[in-house]
């Protein structure tokens, strides 16, 4: 593990001129990410499901207060994703590409966290459509124009639980058995698999995309009560957020510092440096074994593209 301690969002370098695209950007880590980008001068597209909440979202980062500097109304754009429906993401994809001829950092931070079983739009269990499949697809249908950018990344957001999950490939939507802290589990386990497959595939053709992934540790957002039930939203949201948990603004400094800080490089794993990594400074983390199999990367990518029907234009040798 490499430390990296005294690194906060203070340090992000200058990235005017870069446009970057935040999913779930309205609380928690995205907001969190949104505001710091901004102030360091970055044009963020906030990609939410509630384009009412993103524009109140930006009326207070625009009025600040508390101290906080007011930021630039041309930095902020809000546009409607919601990633658990694949009819939705392409059609965010398809007016980016009508409004940008680049993009250079997709940060893919947001999800959901043990709801009840529930089903997307296209009939995939919610967790896996929202954290892996969407995204999945929404990096597909950008990936050209993050080759066109400055230092382009694509910021995947895994999670310390990716080490307890694994892939039910004969089982994915939960219909013979559906447990809401496995799937998700099953789902984070996804985005770290996704992560450093598309940094293979990136690699073996040559692309200026560089594929990094990082973890918040233990943060206290509304992932542990917006969605979650009985014990799970007792134990992490009523107990765990106020004794354990850092704010999101430490929590987003593992992302932010994947998707702005110099040194970093494709395939890495970016997350807190403390006990557990539960909090900390932003550091080099492992990746589970499971996660990095090559072969279960292959899997993953293609049952993935069967699902989503997007093809990425990179292939694995």
């Amino acid at each position: 593990m490499t430390k990296k301690q005294s690194w906060t969002a203070d340090r992000i370098p200058d990235q005017t001129g870069r446009v970057f695209v935040v999913t779930g950007a309205t609380s928690g880590l995205g907001l969190a990410t949104t505001r710091a980008l901004a102030h360091r001068g970055g044009r963020v597209i906030l990609a939410v499901r509630d384009e009412v909440k993103g524009r109140e979202v930006v009326e207070g980062l625009m009025a600040a207060g508390s101290g906080a500097l007011p930021l630039d109304a041309r930095l902020l754009d809000v546009r409607r994703l919601d990633l658990a429906d694949l009819d939705s993401v392409r059609a965010f994809a398809a007016r980016l590409r009508e409004e940008h001829r680049h993009l250079d950092v997709l940060v893919n931070n947001a999800g959901v966290m043990a709801p009840p079983r529930t089903l997307s739009a296209q009939g995939h269990e919610l967790q896996f459509a929202t954290n892996h499949l969407g995204h999945f697809a929404l990096t597909g249908l950008l990936l050209d124009l993050l080759a066109a950018g400055r230092d382009p990344r694509v910021v995947t957001v895994s999670s310390i639980n990716h080490r307890q999950g694994s892939l039910r490939f004969d089982d994915l939507g939960g219909e013979r058995g559906y447990a809401p802290m496995a799937f998700y589990n099953q789902s984070k386990f996804a985005n770290a698999v996704f992560g450093r497959e598309l940094h293979r595939r990136l690699t073996e053709t040559g692309s200026p995309v560089r594929s990094v992934l990082a973890h918040p540790g233990y943060s206290a957002t509304s992932l542990q009560t917006r969605d979650t039930r009985g014990l799970t939203r007792l134990v992490f949201g009523r107990i765990g957020n106020p004794l354990l948990a850092q704010p999101p603004e430490r929590g987003a400094l593992p992302q932010l510092y994947a998707a702005t800080a110099p040194d970093v490089t494709g395939g890495e794993f970016i997350g807190p440096d403390g006990p557990a990594e539960l909090r900390g400074a932003p550091a080099r983390v492992r990746l589970s074994d499971a996660a990095a199999d090559a072969g279960t990367g292959r899997r993953l990518w293609e049952v993935s593209e069967g699902l989503t029907g997007v093809r990425f234009p990179v292939t694995a040798s």
